[in-house]
């Protein structure tokens, strides 16, 4: 009897993991043809002399895409990544719990709407009501409201996955809470909060909807004002020259595909490195050496309030 219910288990396995590969294998097979569809092509389109040299009607090169870019990304990062991070400290350190609940559900109200509606949102009120035309600054904030629940999301699961004793530790010792996440519980959720970062950067990069209601195009090189002047960007060149129906048009969207899959292939091998780095972190750190460390650093706590900490820490533990 052991041994049919041992061979129904494990045929019932066999049969699940062969449901999920059948299930896989369509996404699997158009992935790989996606990929190597850019990447042949791509490579027989591209040449380096593209890095040097402007868009020029149908054809050109495509410097001004590629700075164009990274100055969009780097508006759009440096506007959401300090809120994202922010944020998600704010939610899981310091809010109550109907503070967080409504946080997270404007966080995931925010992460479900279409990015052609933020695009149409950024061109009624940076665009035309403030002022500020098809520029960088309209792109980059638009990119910024897409990127923005994202980091926050990771940003807190990354802080809720630290122990709750390495907290205890620091508040044992008399560290306000704002020093317990700023000296200890950032240390083993950093690797998390910047997996966050770059994967809203991975994530920002792909968009096209957002940036034609605000960015607009430019065949020239950023002139790195922020308002009133149009900047090109690689999506721009892939959505718009692959419907042309001249040769040259087609290698300048295949080089632009295969410049933005090489860039975004990049930013996921760091994302899983910093994964891994954080996970092997996470487990090499005990309590004792955080409290080793905490003791180190917290030079401004004396003694007497250490001990008045530790002998009424359990009024100091936040309850929700």
């Amino acid at each position: 009897m052991r041994a049919r219910r041992g061979a129904w288990r494990k045929w019932k396995s066999n049969l699940g993991w062969a449901a999920a590969w059948l299930g896989a294998a369509p996404v699997l097979v158009g992935l790989a043809d996606l990929f190597w569809t850019v990447l042949a092509k791509g490579v027989a389109s591209f040449h380096f002399s593209m890095l040097t040299t402007v868009t020029h009607g149908i054809a050109g090169g495509l410097q001004n895409a590629i700075l164009g870019t990274f100055e969009l990304i780097l508006l759009s990062t440096a506007i959401a990544a300090p809120l994202g991070i922010l944020g998600g400290v704010y939610v899981s350190e310091f809010a109550h719990t109907k503070s967080a609940a409504a946080v997270r559900f404007l966080t995931e109200v925010l992460s479900g709407v279409p990015s052609i509606v933020i695009g149409y949102f950024g061109y009624l009120t940076m665009v035309l009501s403030f002022g500020w035309g098809f520029s960088a600054l309209a792109g980059g904030m638009a990119l910024a409201i897409i990127m923005l629940p994202y980091i926050l999301r990771t940003t807190e699961v990354s802080l809720e996955q630290v122990p709750r004793s390495q907290r205890e530790g620091a508040w044992a010792l008399g560290m306000t809470r704002f020093q317990a996440v700023s000296r200890v519980v950032w240390r083993p959720a950093a690797g998390g909060i910047a997996t966050g970062v770059l994967t809203a950067i991975a994530i920002g990069m792909g968009e096209t909807a957002p940036l034609l209601y605000t960015a607009g195009w430019s065949s020239l090189n950023p002139t790195w004002q922020l308002t009133g002047h149009q900047v090109g960007y690689l999506t721009y060149v892939i959505w718009t020259y692959i419907d042309q129906p001249y040769p040259e048009a087609h290698a300048l969207a295949y080089s632009a595909a295969l410049l933005l899959l090489g860039i975004i292939l990049i930013i996921h091998l760091v994302v899983r490195f910093l994964v891994h780095q954080s996970t092997g972190s996470a487990r090499r750190h005990s309590l004792a050496s955080y409290v080793r460390w905490i003791r180190s650093h917290a030079s401004g706590v004396s003694a007497s309030s250490a001990k008045r900490a530790s002998a009424t820490s359990t009024y100091r533990i936040r309850t929700r």
